[in-house]
């Protein structure tokens, strides 16, 4: 692959790494309304403490937070679906105005770039986005993300766009919203750039920006260079 085609100034050895929920789609505040809806069909008043808890976890994790341990993992997988149908019913027909600012023009910029999107987002909801925003084309690749440990899969889950795009660990600058994000990458040994859509302060970030219309986000990506 070449470098950025257009304006992005982009070294043509690294990849851009997208979360997806706050980082591609503003959909934090509407991930906490559906929550507390859903939660209150099982009579439970969802707190800010829990809502704060579920930032950069999976569905299965979050479920188990809020309903207790003692559910079966089909009792589990069960909720979780049935919460990300009314996810997708909420934000249908609305994904293309709840993209985070600027990010079109972003990808369009750095169009030719290496770039991939990788989250734990449920696939329907990845689906949805990518076409719903019309933004699927940007991406060469999907995968799951946050990268699991060695110790999990006797190798590194990381994300594609990284390794099964022949780019290095190192040479991956990943695009994060929420601290449990920013850690994983991190020990990945990748670059990192916050996005302070969902917390107000990301530290150990190599770069931080409110969205993608940030110039300063523009400036730092141009002065990264390849690591052999």
């Amino acid at each position: 692959m070449t470098a950025a085609s257009s304006s992005g100034r982009l070294d043509p050895c690294l990849a851009l790494i997208f979360d997806m929920d706050g980082v591609v789609i503003d959909s934090n505040p509407v991930h906490r309304e559906v929550w507390a809806a859903f939660n209150r069909s099982y009579g439970i008043e969802t707190t800010e403490a829990m809502l704060q808890r579920m930032y950069g976890k999976r569905n299965d994790e979050i479920v188990r937070d809020f309903f207790g341990d003692d559910l079966s993992n089909e009792e589990v997988t069960r909720r979780g679906a049935a919460k990300e149908r009314l996810y997708r019913e909420t934000i249908a027909g609305r994904v293309e105005q709840m993209l985070v600012p600027g990010l079109k023009t972003f990808l369009q910029e750095y169009h030719g770039a290496r770039m991939a999107v990788a989250t734990n987002a449920e696939p329907e909801n990845v689906a949805l986005v990518l076409d719903q925003g019309g933004i699927r084309s940007y991406f060469q690749v999907v995968s799951g993300w946050p990268p699991r440990a060695e110790a999990e899969t006797g190798s590194r889950d990381l994300p594609a766009g990284g390794p099964a795009a022949g780019v290095a660990e190192a040479n991956c600058i990943v695009f994060e919203d929420s601290k449990s994000g920013v850690q994983a990458a991190r020990d990945a040994g990748m670059r990192i750039a916050g996005l302070l859509t969902t917390e107000d302060n990301l530290p150990s970030v190599n770069v931080c920006a409110n969205n993608f219309l940030s110039e300063n986000l523009r400036a730092w990506l141009a002065r990264q260079q390849c690591v052999s």
